[in-house]
């Protein structure tokens, strides 16, 4: 089953963005497409995750598991918000044991979802 990492990228992270700048979701979106992307996960911009207060945010989800949201990343962030798709990804339920979760993942979770029901 395919993850998707959604990556919020209109966030600016609550700061003004100069003209011309790349909003710091962007940079954050751009950083994780030139890291190699893990097995079953698929990465996809999307304009607005509603998390405004929380920085640049992400959100993993896949069909038929929990799904998470997480906020306060960077660019410098990449290599461990993709190792944290990727360990979701192998997951049936979308449940990666907490002391397996990359540090960002424990302690920046702003939310859990439970999966869809048919």
């Amino acid at each position: 089953m395919t993850a998707i990492l959604y990556v919020c990228m209109t966030c600016r992270a609550g700061q003004p963005l100069p003209e011309g700048e790349l909003a710091p979701g962007a940079q954050l979106m751009a950083a994780l497409t030139v890291a190699e992307v893990p097995d079953g996960v698929t990465l996809r911009g999307v304009e607005c995750l509603s998390a405004c207060d929380h920085g640049c945010t992400v959100a993993v989800t896949k069909p038929g598991g929990w799904s998470y949201v997480y906020g306060r990343m960077s660019p410098a962030d990449a290599p461990e918000i993709l190792r944290g798709a990727g360990l979701y990804a192998a997951t049936t339920d979308g449940l990666v044991p907490w002391r397996d979760r990359p540090v960002i993942f424990r302690k920046q979770s702003i939310a859990r979802l439970p999966p869809l029901e048919s």
